[in-house]
């Protein structure tokens, strides 16, 4: 089939979905597109890459970055600062609410007057920042479940058959090639299979808990169609997540899988004690047969990868012995700038990266003990928020705990805690949505004007609808 033929066969079967997706909600915001662009730019690839533009290999690139990229990301951000204004959007009970992730944002911020590159670490925070307005954008509509469906399942339909077109037809544009072995890999809408295996997690982890909250309302007509499309996306998506051949993206996804089936057997809703702990208990067993007794390498070649991790081991060996403010670290994503990243790319015999391939080496690196701490602070925080808002019916706390345990082991040879695709919609069910909403927008839903809270809204229909 010709490569332009199947790009419109993709395009159709696109606005097919979109249209006539019998998962569509009526009254549904707008405004949703906003983090529907915003995370397509997140999870593929950023607007200039897009338009055929490349980031320049040299460590002042890096520095300045795209004007073209910069232009649509604050438009996006300006959109969704302007959305929450009008709805009345309660910040101070946000901050209040969520304390453990606002101390982190103010020390990151902070981080900036002790940067080597304070206007650069500047710049990137508050660029950063548009992913939790994207976030709040999300939790602040008047159906805040509906609305997280919908974005992600938009996310989904635009992602995942668009990289299986480009994968097929569009080789050139899709393939990646390892910087250490040269062998080349699918990206489909991504840079690097590693990107288009995080792609994988969150959709098919999302196809799996759509369908197992569907699942009890299956003889209902409309259900039952919803949940075909889920397999079917789902089925798409397993099959890109094998092609993309990123083992570390197969091991969350399984472990997601596993929390899924998990809370939906009796056993475990009966003793949902046990899975509250038995969930973080395996990461921390996974810590100790990695750092007591040495089994980083022996697990690796179990799940039929690298015993170093693909050259990672040494590019861990090689940041560690850079100097580097232990306790402050060297400022909001500054580490990887001027001579610093020079000396990594001259010394190091690794290849041109830019990242740890450690999401808490990351940290450290910038943030130092502190950064770390804190971070640490907010992931046991947003596990026991998640579980408290999880004995709600029809709450996505579920996806929640589920993203949570994935993004722990995601991290452990990727990093994922700033502003990536996994971490943004981590942050969806992570972030207590405790704020009021005073209600030109929701007396258009309910027809009344008056105060309430997300979680209360959210309960009382997922009630009306059981």
């Amino acid at each position: 089939m010709p490569p332009l033929i199947a790009l419109f066969i993709w395009l159709v079967f696109l606005l097919g979905l979109l249209i006539f997706d019998p998962a569509n909600e009526p009254n549904t915001s707008s405004a949703l597109w906003i983090p529907v662009i915003f995370l397509f730019f997140a999870g593929s690839r950023l607007p200039s890459q897009w338009l055929g533009g490349q980031q320049g290999m040299s460590a002042q690139a890096f520095e300045q970055g795209n004007p073209l990229d910069r232009v649509i990301f604050s438009a996006l951000i300006l959109l969704s600062f302007g959305v929450l204004i009008s709805r009345s959007l309660n910040w101070g009970a946000v901050i209040v609410r969520n304390r453990a992730l606002a101390t982190f944002l103010l020390f990151s911020l902070l981080s900036a007057c002790w940067s080597d590159f304070a206007f650069v670490c500047l710049k990137r925070w508050i660029r950063d920042c548009g992913g939790y307005l994207m976030v709040l954008l999300i939790l602040s509509d008047p159906r805040p479940l509906e609305a997280v469906r919908t974005v992600l399942r938009r996310l989904s339909y635009l992602l995942i058959p668009l990289s299986i077109v480009l994968d097929k037809y569009f080789p050139a544009l899709s393939r990646s090639y390892d910087p250490w072995t040269g062998l080349s890999h699918y990206a489909g809408v991504t840079t690097t299979k590693n990107l288009l295996g995080e792609v994988c997690v969150v959709s098919g982890l999302f196809f799996l808990w759509d369908i197992s909250m569907r699942w009890p309302g299956r003889h209902v007509k409309r259900t039952l169609r919803i949940i075909l499309i889920d397999t079917a996306l789902l089925a798409l998506t397993l099959w890109l997540l094998v092609t993309a051949e990123s083992t570390t993206a197969k091991v969350c996804v399984v472990l997601g899988a596993l929390v899924i089936a998990g809370a939906n057997t009796r056993f475990f809703r009966r003793h949902p004690a046990l899975l509250k702990a038995l969930i973080p208990g395996l990461f921390c067993l996974y810590l100790f047969l990695d750092f007591a007794l040495g089994m980083n390498g022996s697990m690796a070649e179990a799940v039929g990868k690298d015993p170093t991790l693909t050259d990672r081991t040494k590019i861990w060996a090689f940041l560690l012995s850079m100097h580097t403010n232990p306790i402050i670290g060297v400022g909001y994503q500054s580490f990887w700038l001027g001579p610093r990243l020079e000396t990594f790319w001259e010394f190091s015999g690794l290849g041109h990266i830019n990242e740890a391939h450690n999401g808490y080496l990351e940290a450290y690196l910038e943030l130092g003990i502190v950064g770390v701490s804190l971070l640490v602070w907010f992931l046991i925080s947003s596990y026991r928020s998640l579980w408290r808002r999880a004995r709600s019916p029809g709450s996505f706390a579920l996806l929640g705990v589920t993203l949570w345990l994935a993004l722990l082991f995601y991290d452990m040879s990727e990093a994922g805690f700033e502003n990536t695709l996994l971490w943004v919609v981590f942050l969806i069910g992570a972030i207590t949505p405790h704020e009021r909403v005073r209600d030109s927008a929701r007396s258009r839903y309910t027809g009344r004007t008056h105060t309430v809270t997300l979680e209360t809204s959210e309960s009382r229909r997922s009630a009306c609808q059981a």
